[in-house]
């Protein structure tokens, strides 16, 4: 079915509104989830409404939470999520980030035990919207989702990476990937009926390679949520061993580093490390010649001869801008299994259905 973004952006709003969080919070909340849906990464968006609802409901994220300082210093920060909304959290830290590298011109920042930080790029976004490069690790405590390279049994999460350059007068470069085949929400997107996985992503314990979402969740058993505990498989690592060694780092470097914690042994309560550099180009060079070298360069990029007839050199995040305006224009296609499970969230929490015009 395709939904308008407005009515679904205010029909998440009013359901975490019901749930606790503020009007604020809600709103970014709403907002955060359904821009990734307008660029495609439907695995970050509102099909997380369900899941987002009941960790709020255990106690396992908090609403209206702010950054504590742990450790701070002109080029650097270390701060707490305090387990907030991923939305409320993130742009807190960002903007911290972003506010010493004006000043001095590199910082890092290092964010631990934040709720679901959500599509990755939104943050290196906002940097580049100040005019700052920025790169960005994340991990998962608490999350045991990917195989490494080798191996059956999980030992990391889907741990993505994001990095973002400014371009004066254009929109910003944006890579942001997970460093696993695919990320966990895309697995949930195919069990609730959307878009089927590549083949080969998921291991099963004995080895063998699947598109199967029971791998990671187990049998259907519509008398439970979704638990991407319960299979007897994994997410595989992308590029083999390079994207599998890529996880390991960000384990290492949002995880244990930040202090959030890597993915395993010890059981934790599911929290985002993030890991994040901040640069402005002025730090390295004269006003314009960073910017100059970028224009000059990806001109030469793009230029490359298509490998297919009518093909195009795509730039990273040029699928994704193009996709946000279709779907502005045209609307957001959301699988039944994931609408019917919003409405239920909604009906739940005593949130009207949408009228008739939200949802054709």
């Amino acid at each position: 079915m395709i939904v308008q973004s407005e009515a679904l952006r205010s029909l998440v709003q009013k359901i975490f509104e019901a749930s606790g969080c503020s009007p604020e919070e809600s709103g970014r909340i709403a907002m955060y989830l359904v821009i990734s849906n307008l660029t495609g990464h439907d695995s970050h968006g509102v099909i997380r409404v369900p899941r987002y609802v009941s960790l709020a409901r255990e106690g396992m994220v908090l609403a209206d939470q702010k950054i504590t300082i742990v450790q701070d210093n002109d080029a650097m920060a270390v701060v707490d999520g305090n387990f907030g909304f991923g939305q409320t959290i993130g742009p807190q830290a960002v903007r911290l980030g972003i506010g010493k590298a004006a000043k001095h011109g590199v910082s890092i920042v290092a964010l631990r035990n934040s709720g679901h930080l959500g599509r990755i790029a939104d943050w290196a976004e906002m940097a580049a919207a100040a005019g700052q490069i920025s790169l960005n690790f994340v991990n998962v405590a608490g999350s045991l989702l990917v195989a490494p390279f080798g191996g059956v049994e999980r030992r990391m999460s889907t741990n993505p990476i994001a990095m973002g350059v400014p371009m004066p007068g254009a929109a910003p470069l944006i890579l942001d990937f997970a460093t696993s085949l695919v990320a966990e929400g895309k697995v949930l997107v195919a069990a609730s009926g959307g878009k089927p996985l590549p083949q080969g992503s998921l291991i099963d314990g004995d080895g063998t390679l699947s598109t199967d979402p029971e791998v990671l969740y187990g049998g259907n058993d519509p008398s439970r949520a979704t638990d991407n505990r319960a299979g007897t498989g994994a997410i595989r690592a992308m590029g083999d061993h390079k994207g599998s060694g890529l996880a390991l780092m960000c384990e290492l470097l949002a995880g244990a580093l930040t202090g959030s914690g890597c993915a395993g042994p010890r059981k934790r309560q599911i929290a985002n490390g993030m890991l994040s550099v901040y640069m402005t180009a002025e730090a390295f060079s004269a006003p314009g010649v960073f910017a100059a070298e970028v224009k000059q360069y990806l001109e030469f990029f793009k230029s490359s001869k298509p490998a297919k007839p009518g093909g195009e050199v795509l730039l990273p995040g040029e699928t994704e801008r193009r996709l946000r305006e279709a779907r502005l224009a045209e609307g957001i296609p959301i699988p039944e299994d994931t609408w019917q499970a919003i409405l239920g969230t909604a009906l739940e929490l005593g949130v009207e259905r949408p009228d008739k015009d939200a949802a054709p």
